[in-house]
């Protein structure tokens, strides 16, 4: 019986402890603003965009205040071509324009420069454009329910993977229009595996990049909803990146998809991410830049879920 009052006692107060909440002011150190350059080009053809802005402090609630005046362009350097981007009306926000004699941008194996200077300083980033996959074909299947979830339809995406190693990959879903946005939605792909420590080259996804196109959302009670139902769309796009913008993405995941609670004891500290933002001369006064640069080549393709049109079961 003592026993039993002991552990009672010690359970009581764990209790205690783990219901106690003290609010904590925490006084960041003031640090200088620093550029940000946010510039994924694409083939698409389409308007393409790339945002100069600055940092505020921390707990200032407010968007990156935009900068005006920058001189804003990417060089083709294989085919020597410059791609000037215009100030728009929009602070910060600067755009290229397809022409009929220039209805995309880029061409897959050509090698980029991406050029934006602010005031006295010049700030530079390199990217390739790689190739990238067609789409096969968007499969949608039915899985009965179990005590994880509901009767449930998923979708897949199938693509093969180009032969010879290295070849990195963004994959991108909308659902019914809203595009999957959350930290957890993020799907990359080296080759045609989640990562380069695997050797899957020249081969279909594999299935959790197949599966990377569902949402795994919850209702009020906190129960997982069937990714899909009857009538639901979902488009996707493959986007072709280089080796380093396949790192950054995987670190912006790492760092954004925080468990929160008790698994945050075993989560990767937090830390900034990578950039390819480089100064094109090295200045103690010049101020630094965060952000990233790549250009993509795009394969998409969509689907509407139709239950009396799903592949047999294997």
């Amino acid at each position: 019986m003592k026993l039993s009052i002991k552990y009672t006692l010690i359970v009581l107060g764990m209790i205690t402890l783990w219901s106690c909440e003290d609010t904590i002011q925490v006084e960041l150190p003031k640090s200088d603003p620093v550029v940000v350059i946010d510039a994924w080009i694409n083939n698409k053809p389409e308007a393409q965009r790339i945002e100069v802005l600055k940092t505020i402090p921390y707990f200032e609630n407010s968007y990156l205040p935009g900068q005006r005046g920058a001189v804003v362009q990417i060089e083709d350097l294989t085919d020597n071509f410059i791609y000037v981007f215009e100030e728009t009306d929009q602070d910060g926000v600067y755009v290229w324009e397809p022409t009929p004699a220039q209805p995309v941008f880029g061409k897959v194996g050509n090698d980029y420069l991406l050029s934006v200077q602010l005031g006295n300083n010049i700030y530079e980033a390199f990217s390739s454009l790689n190739r990238v996959p067609e789409i096969d074909s968007i499969n949608f299947r039915f899985e009965e329910g179990n005590s994880f979830f509901p009767d449930s339809y998923f979708a897949g995406v199938y693509a093969v993977d180009p032969i010879g190693p290295g070849d990195s990959y963004w994959i991108k879903a909308w659902k019914n229009g809203e595009y999957l946005n959350k930290p957890s939605e993020i799907n990359i792909s080296y080759d045609a595996g989640g990562s380069p420590g695997a050797v899957i080259d020249g081969i279909t996804f594999i299935q959790p990049i197949r599966d990377g196109i569902n949402p795994f959302d919850q209702d009020e009670n906190d129960e997982f909803l069937s990714p899909y139902e009857p009538g639901d769309s979902v488009y996707v796009e493959i986007h072709s990146v280089n080796y380093d913008s396949y790192t950054f993405l995987n670190e912006v995941a790492i760092q954004t998809d925080r468990p929160g609670g008790f698994g945050e004891l075993f989560a990767q500290p937090l830390a900034n991410v990578s950039t390819n933002i480089r100064l094109a001369e090295e200045s103690s006064s010049a101020t630094k830049a965060i952000g990233f640069f790549t250009v993509s080549a795009v394969s998409s393709s969509g689907r509407r879920l139709d239950p009396d049109h799903l592949p047999p079961k294997n």
